[in-house]
């Protein structure tokens, strides 16, 4: 047994990294940040509507021995946007130091969502712009009110989609949006490498979630389809998709930059 004399004896232990995770009460967002607590990363949950579900994940986190706190925000804020988002920016400075005694964020998952179905010819304004500002007008401007919290050589994942590498009837502005998205991932990664910053994309394939209703988990012959497609004969559980999350923001993971990650099981290949 190795001995430690007072001089070399830590203090403290170190302080554990802190993961802020968008749409983090339920679904990916759940399994994300209870993958991440489970490899000693505390976490900021975001919610837009479901604070009791959200303050359940928090106590799940701290079950395991970590430290959470769930905040709300509504990352599809129409108006008003970067008003809102440096309010929430501003409200997290402050949680960050009271909670945490930390100044920065180690790492941002964009990973909040909504989903619409709907064929090109009957999408409506409305659910166009719904799509557009949660997706991809919001992850900007978030991720632009955050960066001063963000910790040089931190990390930032935005969650994407298998739609935009294989195209399902139904799915056009969703995709359209998340395709965006992969090309914001890349100048994100190309004008933070300065700061050490990595910045990747995640693209789920088809999850058994409620995300769209619950389709994929409750639809049994969709269910059965999506498997037929699937190189490892099944639909993808929330589980894969927050281990895969956890490994991306693990220290062995640092030099993957500016990438789409696919985690499908390898659908439609």
């Amino acid at each position: 047994m190795t001995n430690f004399d007072a001089a070399t004896r830590p203090s403290t232990p170190p302080a554990a990294p802190v993961a802020l995770i968008t749409g983090g009460s339920r679904g990916l967002g759940r399994s994300m940040a209870l993958a991440l607590a489970r490899q000693g990363t505390d976490v900021v949950l975001t919610y837009r509507q479901q604070q009791a579900e959200a303050q359940a994940v928090v106590a799940e986190i701290e079950a395991l021995g970590g430290r959470a706190l769930a905040m709300p925000l509504d990352v599809g804020m129409a108006q008003g946007m970067s008003a809102y988002f440096a309010d929430f920016a501003g409200r997290l400075r402050e949680a960050l130091a009271q909670h945490w005694g930390a100044r920065h964020l180690d790492a941002l998952v964009n990973n909040a969502g909504v989903g619409a179905y709907a064929p090109i010819a009957d999408t409506q304004e409305a659910q166009f712009d719904l799509l557009f500002n949660v997706h991809l007008k919001g992850v900007f401007f978030l991720t632009q009110a955050l960066l001063p919290l963000l910790r040089d050589g931190g990390r930032i994942l935005n969650v994407s989609s298998g739609l935009t590498r294989f195209a399902l009837p139904g799915y056009a502005a969703y995709a359209s949006m998340k395709g965006g998205l992969e090309v914001l991932t890349r100048y994100l990664a190309k004008e933070l490498g300065p700061r050490g910053i990595a910045v990747n994309a995640l693209a789920p394939g088809a999850i058994e979630t409620d995300f769209g209703d619950g389709a994929v988990r409750d639809n049994v012959a969709l269910n059965q389809f999506v498997a037929s497609q699937t190189a490892l004969g099944r639909v993808g559980l929330p589980d894969d998709i927050g281990g895969v999350v956890a490994a991306l923001l693990s220290p062995g993971s640092a030099w993957v930059n500016a990438q789409r990650i696919e985690a499908s099981g390898g659908m439609f290949l």
